[in-house]
């Protein structure tokens, strides 16, 4: 597990040269790349999303590709399109952006939910089809989705089945008084971004992706994700809970972040630690909830402190 932690610490220590005072954010990215996840960053523009992915790329060295989603851009435009060629007489399957390693979704909300949905299949199956033809995605992949939130003048709601395709979603907030004076110390004369190097290499991801699934997770903290998500379906304020997609999101990243530490085991603080990020995001409150404001963070979080943690002892 050491390999793994060392592995982790490089990326995060590479990526922090550019995203200064996030450790944590850069941490929780990592932890649904290497668990085949996908991110939801909601935040206000301007505070390092792009910047966040890009930075991942190099460090790695995948493929990246952006998609700036706008009202008007297609379904087509993301997967790609077959055109005929004139000279073979042949249609050519010409690859959107969606056939790279790490794929940035910018402003995700401001695409009609019909383009959105054609990111269903790819984030579920790692494949798209086009005119009945099916092409395989690139091992890493990666989905990385900006959105501005929800109230916004512009923007579409994300539908349920795509808001539960991503295992988590984070927000990164704005930097401390001293970061941001540093930010603009470092973008003086050049750009961070273009200077990132690469620190490891695809092989040492996919490989750390396969060992992840050795973590020991025992029978009680199975359970304990198990009535943590169920308590989601029966809570006061909530329309609809967690899927048992959320239970084997939690309990996956779960394992990622215990590697993360160090470990090779599962503790009930990984389980916790990853909970809002991993549940909140899948949640519909009730209509008389919405009225009083009701945010999926605090029902989460008052789950969390009502479920015993295992092994605990009660006050």
């Amino acid at each position: 597990m050491q390999d793994i932690r060392n592995i982790a610490r490089r990326v995060s220590e590479n990526v922090e040269k550019v995203i200064l005072g996030k450790p944590d954010v850069v941490e929780l990215v990592l932890v649904a790349l290497v668990a085949r996840g996908h991110v939801l960053i909601e935040d206000v523009p301007g505070v390092g999303k792009t910047t966040l992915a890009k930075a991942i790329s190099q460090s790695i060295g995948c493929t990246f590709k952006r998609v700036q989603f706008t009202p008007d851009i297609l379904p087509s435009d993301v997967s790609g399109v077959s055109i005929f060629n004139q000279k073979t007489l042949e249609f050519e399957f010409r690859p959107g952006p969606i056939m790279a390693q790490i794929v940035l979704a910018d402003e995700i909300n401001r695409a009609t939910p019909k383009t959105q949905s054609s990111l269903l299949e790819a984030m579920e199956e790692q494949q798209v089809t086009v005119d009945g033809v099916t092409y395989n995605l690139p091992e890493p992949f990666l989905v990385m989705a900006t959105q501005n939130p929800i109230e916004y003048e512009g923007t579409y709601p994300l539908p349920e089945s795509q808001l539960d395709r991503f295992l988590m979603r984070i927000s990164m907030g704005y930097t401390s008084r001293s970061d941001e004076l540093e930010v603009i110390e470092a973008h003086l004369h050049t750009q961070p971004i273009e200077e990132l190097e690469q620190v490891i290499g695809i092989e040492d991801l996919l490989q750390i992706q396969e060992e992840i699934k050795d973590i020991y997770v025992d029978a009680v903290l199975r359970e304990y994700i198990v009535d943590l998500v169920r308590a989601t379906r029966d809570h006061r304020e909530i329309y609809l809970g967690a899927s048992t997609r959320g239970s084997l999101a939690l309990f996956r990243g779960a394992q990622v972040l215990a590697s993360f530490r160090g470990r090779d085991y599962v503790i009930p603080d990984d389980v916790k630690h990853l909970c809002v990020p991993t549940l909140a995001h899948r949640l519909i409150v009730s209509p008389a909830a919405r009225i009083r404001n009701v945010d999926t963070r605090d029902v989460v979080q008052e789950i969390l402190d009502t479920i015993a943690v295992p092994g605990a002892t009660a006050a």
